[in-house]
């Protein structure tokens, strides 16, 4: 039971820190065209 709680976590928080990646990456993409329109 303990290792499929720890497990669950793990998976959790990996997505998280996949998903800020991600935003991160759009955010940074979208200011780049929005400049290069400029």
């Amino acid at each position: 039971m303990d290792n499929i709680f720890a497990l669950e976590i793990f998976f959790i928080c990996l997505l998280g820190l996949a998903s800020i990646c991600i935003a991160i990456g759009a955010l940074k993409v979208l200011l780049g065209l929005y400049r290069g329109q400029k």
